[in-house]
């Protein structure tokens, strides 16, 4: 379980990965990568952006 400390916000999860702000917005809603909503903006915990990374790995391993 991700403790209270550091959170990402969809700007840095966007610049991170190189994709549009729209695309990691997409995500969110789609439920692929955990977040949660303070007032009209999303974040994500270090902890939950490596289980999103860990999923695509797999995905992607498994596709092929």
């Amino acid at each position: 379980m991700a403790q209270l400390g550091r959170v990402m916000t969809c700007e840095e999860i966007a610049q991170r990965y190189g994709v549009k702000l729209t695309t990691v917005w997409r995500w969110m809603r789609e439920g692929s990568l955990p977040s949660f909503k303070v007032g009209k903006a999303f974040y994500t915990y270090p902890e939950m952006l490596a289980e999103f990374e860990q999923k695509q790995l797999l995905e992607k391993r498994n596709h092929k």
